[in-house]
């Protein structure tokens, strides 16, 4: 069914089909409810040419120095290139891009339509996949095109006017693209969703059946993420049809993670934080629960630190040189939100510090697997005060495993050397003085009411784009956080 479409830039329609050509246009799609198929595994393939993959992808594969496909690749790249749904569960850093990456290069290389949608819920994470696709599909011709937030909607036209036959998105400007006919999707006959448990986390369902009701009836697709509670896989698959269910290992933080938990006061966080940044050589990534925290915690870090720090209320053009200085070392130490927990992906990343206890298990173990990627080793350290200790008993629960609680030997006293605006107590304007640590506990999820600017709720991370029914359709997890999200 053919639609009007908004003129572009130039004046001219962005869907305007060229000569041989064809543009996608929108279309109708019911909703499935079958049955999915099981397959539990450990097992690994012993390389990518046993797969019928194509000789420009096996010679990208080989320069990018992949020789043997990780178990959930082993597993994945059969089934999804032979056409079938699937359901992809494996821990963080294994390898579950190119699962999906793979399959979709060799089904897409030589098509003039673009043929393929992947959907994630970050701008970092798009970003990363689509530069993934295009380094292992770089001898095969593929073109990608990626269509975020948080940048110019020109360089969005510029993309869709090169004639991809991949489209990376972030699913709230996906949308907007969806509404205003600038963007139609006829053609496509693979969807990949990464990380679906943190798009149902951030409250982006609705916009995701919007998005699949404007695609073909007759396509695949592919759901990936590292953990699939029993409501969201139960919502997946009435989009799917007969998926196949490939979980790879168990639901826990990588194994070559060592972890580690100290038992501390609000007002000792910080002490101890600053010991353990003094004996780390390596990049460090800190986690923090709001934007706010981050903002005052890197501000004074960065007084001893080459510091950077990354939230949704920073532009992207911030976003991108934080990043940019993580990875090449200009800055050591990264401050964020969890909007890094999973749209990150840098090397050897030494240290994971939680300074505040993940607002999920599921939080948890995505942190954690910023280190210790593809096997390498790498360390984890959480801090627990006794408002986190029903949630650490939950994820014990989840994990099915021990943690040890060690009570952290860093003096409080020591906070007096510390800049009293990075103490997680909160810091009084004009005096440079530290509110007493109970002045910022929690009790019930709720913050102890303050004075004057302090009464604002700090802004807990929320992603690249909130769905208005954010709050509504988000699941329950361990000590949730009330405070308003990005408000």
């Amino acid at each position: 069914m053919s639609v009007p479409r908004r003129p572009g830039p130039d004046g001219s329609p962005l869907g305007e089909v060229r000569p041989g050509k064809q543009r996608p246009t929108i279309i109708r799609e019911a909703l499935f409810c079958e049955r999915c198929s099981v397959v539990e595994s450990n097992q690994n393939g012993s390389n990518f040419s046993q797969y019928g993959l194509s000789e420009n992808i096996l010679r990208d594969v080989a320069e990018l120095g992949y020789q043997n496909p990780t178990p959930i690749q082993a597993e994945c790249i059969p089934p999804a290139l032979s056409g079938k749904d699937i359901i992809g569960l494996a821990q963080t850093g294994t390898g579950k891009t190119a699962a999906f990456g793979l399959p979709i290069i060799q089904k897409t290389a030589g098509k003039v339509e673009m043929s393929a949608l992947i959907l994630a819920p970050t701008r970092e994470l798009a970003q990363q996949t689509a530069e993934a696709l295009q380094n292992l599909g770089r001898s095969s011709g593929i073109a990608v095109a990626l269509v975020v937030g948080g940048i110019p909607i020109k360089e969005d036209y510029k993309a869709l006017r090169s004639w991809p036959n991949v489209l990376v998105a972030t699913p709230g400007r996906l949308i907007d693209h969806i509404r205003s006919r600038t963007v139609v999707l006829k053609d496509i006959k693979i969807l990949a969703v990464d990380e679906a448990d943190r798009m149902y986390d951030m409250g982006f369902m609705p916009q995701i059946v919007e998005i699949i009701n404007a695609l073909p009836k007759e396509r695949q697709t592919l759901m990936f993420t590292a953990t699939m509670p029993d409501e969201v896989e139960k919502l997946v698959r009435r989009h799917m049809r007969s998926p196949v269910r490939i979980k790879v290992g168990r639901t826990t933080p990588v194994a070559s993670a060592t972890q580690n938990l100290y038992d501390v006061q609000e007002s000792g966080k910080t002490p101890l934080l600053m010991s353990l940044l003094r004996e780390s050589k390596g990049r460090v990534l800190i986690f923090a629960r709001t934007k706010r925290k981050v903002d005052r915690l890197a501000r004074a870090l960065s007084r001893r630190f080459q510091v950077g720090r990354l939230h949704g209320d920073r532009e992207q053009s911030q976003r991108e040189k934080t990043m940019a200085g993580f990875r090449d070392g200009t800055n050591r130490v990264l401050v964020a939100t969890d909007i890094a927990s999973r749209g990150l992906d840098v090397a050897d990343i030494e240290h994971v510090i939680n300074y505040d206890f993940p607002g999920s298990c599921e939080d948890y173990i995505h942190r954690v697997g910023r280190t210790a990627r593809v096997g390498a080793c790498g360390m984890a350290t959480t801090f627990v005060t006794r408002e986190d200790r029903r949630a650490l008993a939950e994820l014990e629960k989840m994990i099915s495993a021990k943690l040890p609680l060690v009570r952290s030997d860093i003096p409080v006293e020591e906070a007096d050397r510390v800049p009293s605006s990075a103490r997680a107590s909160g810091h009084s304007r004009g005096t440079g003085t530290a509110r007493p640590s109970s002045g910022n506990s929690r009790r019930g999820g709720r913050p102890r009411a303050r004075s004057g600017r302090q009464n604002a709720p700090e802004r807990r991370e929320g992603g690249e784009n909130h769905s208005p029914d954010h709050n509504r359709n988000r699941r329950t997890g361990p000590r949730r956080d009330s405070r308003t999200h990005g408000r």
